[in-house]
């Protein structure tokens, strides 16, 4: 396995372990999941980008919808993504 794929894809397993340990919490406070959220989805894309330049191949998450978060968590999600894709020296638009 490629060392990027490899890196990423132990990202988005911590970081849904992460979510799955917030969300299923007796009571879900709700800013902690929406950044467990966010953590997700920026490894998510990070995995994403590795795959797709490594492959060239499409996002196997195309069908995900986008959720209807408030602006303050969309610009914390992004900035999570950002950091994340950083973190593994790829590009950030």
């Amino acid at each position: 396995m490629s060392k990027k794929i490899d890196s990423t894809l132990k990202e988005l397993i911590k970081a849904l372990k992460k979510h799955a340990e917030v969300t299923g919490a007796p009571r879900v406070p709700i800013k902690r999941a929406q950044k467990a959220a966010a953590r997700v989805q920026a490894a998510v894309n990070a995995y994403t980008e590795a795959v797709h330049t490594k492959t060239g191949l499409p996002s196997p998450f195309t069908d995900l919808i986008e959720p209807g978060l408030d602006e303050d968590t969309l610009r914390s999600l992004k900035s999570e993504r950002d950091a994340v894709l950083r973190r593994h020296n790829v590009f950030v638009a």
